[in-house]
Formats: structure tokens, sequence, C-alpha cells
């Protein structure tokens, strides 16, 4: 299973290089062709907020991969060792849990709903935009596992102390 995360992790991370390159340019060349030949395409403005919609979500679970998420760590970090701190860290994992499957739920029923409309720039389904949600929350549920294992270790002693920060 690492050694599939480590892949998913750099798939993800050229993706958001790329989208993000590709944004910059159809962004670039759209403000170009706007001041200088005062012609500006349907579809640039739209393409590049997708893009931007797709590297967000799925830059999100690359962020979680990496245990780069934003977090208040003055409490875990008083407690860290503690039986507190356990108990504290399984609290957090479960809010994780509770949250990333709640974003798959509504994602995947927003994704369905939206397949009937049409982006009026590019004309594609609008649910093929939305289809980020549920992606990217499986992948936080792949992430999240493997962040529970190295916990479950840590528990029963058969990891690293350290573990992973919350």
């Amino acid at each position: 299973m690492q050694s599939l995360l480590k892949i998913l992790r750099t798939v993800l991370y050229w993706f958001s290089v790329v989208a993000m390159a590709i944004m910059l340019a159809v962004t670039f060349f759209s403000v170009i062709s706007r001041y200088v030949f005062s012609f500006t395409f349907d579809w640039a403005e739209e393409l590049s907020r997708f893009l931007f919609v797709w590297s967000v979500f799925l830059g999100s679970a690359l962020i979680m991969g990496e245990n780069g998420h934003l977090a208040v760590e003055f409490l875990p970090h008083k407690l860290k060792g503690s039986a507190a701190g356990l108990v504290l860290e399984f609290f957090i994992k479960l809010c994780s849990y509770v949250f990333i499957l709640i974003l798959l739920t509504q994602g995947y029923k927003m994704t369905s709903m939206m397949m009937f409309q049409t982006s009026p720039g590019m004309g594609i389904p609008m649910g093929i935009i939305y289809a980020v949600i549920p992606i990217s929350s499986i992948l936080m549920i792949l992430y999240a596992i493997q962040d529970s294992l190295v916990f479950i270790r840590k528990v029963f002693g058969r990891g690293d102390k350290s573990g992973t920060e919350a």
C-alpha cells in the first residue's frame, strides 16, 4: 500500500504542476489577446477556473498524504505521549473520517445532480467538474487509512513512537 500511495502522490503532484502551468498559460494568453487583439476566447476563463478547482481538491488530498494540512498543534503537542494525547489523536482522526465521508457522499450527490447542466463556455457537463469532490475524498480516505495504521502501530507499540502529527 505504501508504494501505491507514493506513486499516487507523484501523480497528484505532477497533475497539480501541469494544471497550474496550463492555467497560467491560458490566463496569460487570454489577457494578451484581450488587450492586444481586442478578442477573448469564451472558454479561457472557464478552463482556468475548472483547472483551479481540480488543483485545489486534488492538492488537498496531496497535502493530506504528506501530513501538511493546517492544524492547531498546541493541545496535541502539550498532551503528546500521554493517554489523553492518544485519545485526542483518535478523536481528531475520527473527525477527519466523518468530514471526508460527508464530503464524499455530498460530492457524489452534487456530481450526479449536475451532469445535466453544461458549462456555457466549454459546453462540458458540470458534473465532470464536480466529480473532483468524490475523487479527492476517496484519495483522502486512502491517506487517512495510512495515517490510522501508523497510529494503531504507535498505540500498540509496533511503530515509530513519534507517529504523525494531526
